[in-house]
């Protein structure tokens, strides 16, 4: 399998057998997956999005929002449970206005799961952990 690594943005080919091992980085030797969502911006977006052979979860936030805010610990947490069966990530729509247009991002919070680049699931609002990974599972 392809996983992008979240700190130097390289691919790392990772027999899926050892996804649940903690891997780390081939480049910068950083664990591929610690529990943290990834921010995204219009620079490594499309790397992670079309390179990593897991699905990619994106939070769509802005920090002025405060159903965002609200949600920020309860997605952070749902890395923890959801890791290494998809990956999480974060892109902030007040830096990154161009991704906000590209997917259509309308309300925020809104979460869309991605697979190989392409639109999986898409749910608007705020949502606990439990639901995050619930809603994940069920469409990846």
């Amino acid at each position: 399998m392809h996983i992008v690594c979240p700190q130097c943005d390289a691919i790392n080919r990772i027999p899926s057998v050892r996804l649940s091992e903690a891997p780390k980085c081939g480049r910068c030797h950083q664990p591929l997956f610690d529990g943290y969502p990834v921010e995204l911006t219009g620079s490594n977006f499309q790397q992670h999005v079309n390179h990593n052979d897991i699905p990619v979860l994106i939070d769509f936030w802005a920090p002025w929002c405060g159903p965002c805010k609200m949600m920020a610990p309860q997605f952070a947490q749902a890395a923890t449970q959801l890791e290494p069966k998809v990956r999480l990530a974060k892109v902030n729509t007040e830096v990154e206005q161009m991704l906000g247009a590209q997917f259509g991002i309308r309300s925020i919070p809104t979460l869309i799961l991605l697979h190989h680049g392409r639109e999986v699931a898409r749910q608007s609002g705020a949502i606990g952990m439990a639901d995050i990974v619930r809603w994940a599972l069920s469409h990846s």
